[in-house]
């Protein structure tokens, strides 16, 4: 019965149908399955799989906001569960924001959800983050990682900008940086001094727990 009922939440995030997947999502868990086996074998393979439809472009933004919107939901549903499992389901403090200039968070939303359905302690600084509010989030905090997030080629600069920011207050030595978006590549983070890349979501949660290994 949980195989079945994976797949068809799995579904639910493909199809972007929230209030099924919220209504999946209570109905394993009343059956006995844990919200993290929910959240691994259900919601993920399922928003997994939009970002490869996305990408080949069977899935076009719209789709990708609503497939995003259901899986908050369906996090949104599993929280108070996965963040009852104390110091054994901690694995790090993560401290996020959208770079200044750029008001879209969709992708930064999303890695946030994965991000905490896989142990993380989450910060969300919002969108069009000044690199000053990033270094002083840094210095008041305890934070692992960093990441930011850039969707428009305009605010890639903001990026270096941020990390030169950070460099300069004295802060690049307390806190590993992590990059993402569409416009961003491997080079663009190599070439501005993060510690990281990732090119989706999945992919960022790996680099995450690669870097504080």
């Amino acid at each position: 019965m949980s195989e079945e009922l994976f797949e068809r939440l799995t579904k639910a995030v493909i199809d972007g149908k929230d209030k099924d997947a919220v209504s999946f999502c209570r109905e394993a868990v009343e059956k006995g399955v844990t919200a993290r086996a929910v959240l691994e074998r259900g919601l993920l393979p399922g928003i997994r799989k939009v970002g490869e439809l996305f990408s080949i472009g069977e899935y076009y933004l719209p789709e990708l906001l609503i497939s995003g919107m259901t899986m908050q939901a369906a996090v949104a549903e599993l929280e108070p569960l996965l963040n009852s499992g104390g110091s054994q389901f901690h694995a790090g403090k993560y401290l996020i924001g959208t770079v200044k200039g750029d008001i879209h968070d969709i992708g930064k939303n999303i890695v946030m959800m994965m991000l905490k359905g896989n142990g993380w302690e989450v910060t969300d600084l919002g969108v069009d983050v000044e690199p000053e509010k990033i270094c002083a989030a840094i210095a008041e905090g305890d934070y692992d990682v960093f990441g930011m997030s850039a969707l428009l080629t305009v605010t890639l600069p903001a990026a270096d900008e941020t990390v030169k920011a950070i460099s300069k207050a004295g802060l690049r030595d307390k806190i590993k940086i992590m990059v993402g978006g569409a416009p961003v590549t491997q080079d663009f983070a190599d070439k501005i001094g993060a510690d990281g890349y990732a090119k989706d979501a999945f992919e960022a949660v790996n680099k995450a727990f690669s870097l504080i290994k």
